[in-house]
């Protein structure tokens, strides 16, 4: 048998959907502006490369898991 989810469950799958695109988009902007703010300064090294990108793409990750993560156990708690 399979259950049903509920139009709240639904609501509240879409709002933990919609935190965690916004903790991914502003943890890799974020970490993407600390890279870019370092090429700026004459005499260090170009820091904007492949490396750079892939990393504020992990901490991107990593800050929508940790959101998700934070709601869905603050949602359980409140049930």
């Amino acid at each position: 048998m399979t259950t049903q989810s509920s139009p709240d469950d639904s609501a509240w799958e879409a709002k933990r959907r919609r935190a965690g695109v916004a903790a991914f988009l502003a943890a890799t902007a974020a970490s993407f502006a600390f890279f870019a703010f370092f090429a700026f300064f004459p005499g260090l090294p170009h820091v904007i490369d492949w490396g750079a990108v892939i990393t504020s793409l992990a901490v991107g990750a990593l800050a929508r898991w940790a959101r998700q993560s934070h709601m869905t156990r603050k949602h359980t708690a409140s049930r």
